[in-house]
């Protein structure tokens, strides 16, 4: 009998071109369907909670996915963990309501990207933040993300050819917390940058970091924030920052 099963899972997104399939690359998702296929005996669709870019980790991405097979969710967890790339994890599977959808059910997805500063970052941290030798005024930052925060027309924080029916999103909360990493015991801070809201256009929370980075090393000041809402145009926002910092950390339902 079917069954629908929700999926959280873990995974280091430098090798791939994203979570979605694509016939330019591997992506998250084939891996998964190509695991999940072998033990159904037939091809599957999943569905995942956020379409992370080429190069963007997940800490608790969601996916949902209906099988036919009777494995335990446990069993199941240990075959796909066996079967998937060591950098793609299965966290955890439970079984879920028949019309679960991992990303139409998602109440809200929290993202974090993480930023070195100082002359050097640590070569085991290099393919998991955003290396920004300045030091940034981190309570200018903070007055941005408050700005940003409420439901906007985040037109000028997304990237170039969107084609969403609107741009109008919700973001709760901005938090930026700064502290000195063990690694870096004489210079350097690591800048913490987490992004909550009920949905994102593509590249906008890379694009919202990449702006709080121009506000925090002087190239930007904190009211341009509020234009960049108020006219919507792309080059009225910060840089898209590398994908390499970012981190989806949680989806809430």
């Amino acid at each position: 009998m079917p069954r629908t099963l929700k999926l959280t899972l873990a995974y280091d997104g430098t090798d791939y071109v994203g979570w979605q399939r694509q016939p330019n690359g591997p992506s998250v998702q084939a891996q998964l369907e190509q695991a999940l296929g072998r033990i159904e005996g037939r091809p599957v669709r999943v569905i995942g909670a956020g379409r992370t870019d080429a190069g963007v980790h997940a800490l608790g991405q969601v996916a949902s996915v209906t099988l036919d097979h009777g494995l335990d969710v446990m069993t199941l967890a240990r075959a796909l963990n066996a079967t998937l790339p060591d950098d793609i994890r299965v966290i955890e599977v439970v079984d879920a309501e028949a019309d679960f959808d991992a990303r139409s059910n998602a109440h809200s997805k929290l993202y974090r990207y993480r930023i070195i500063t100082g002359p050097w970052v640590s070569p085991f941290e290099r393919r998991h933040v955003w290396h920004v030798p300045q030091v940034l005024d981190c309570a200018a930052m903070r007055e941005g993300g408050t700005l940003l925060c409420g439901e906007h027309d985040f037109a000028a924080f997304q990237a170039v050819g969107g084609s969403v029916k609107t741009s109008i999103r919700r973001i709760d909360r901005i938090d930026i917390d700064l502290r000195r990493p063990r690694e870096l015991p004489a210079v350097g801070r690591s800048v913490t940058i987490e992004v909550e809201g009920n949905g994102f256009l593509r590249h906008m929370v890379r694009i919202i970091v990449g702006t709080l980075i121009e506000i925090g090393n002087g190239r930007r000041a904190v009211d341009d924030v509020a234009r960049a809402i108020a006219f919507g145009g792309r080059t009225d926002a910060g840089q898209t920052a590398p994908a390499r910092g970012l981190f989806l950390v949680q989806v809430s339902y």
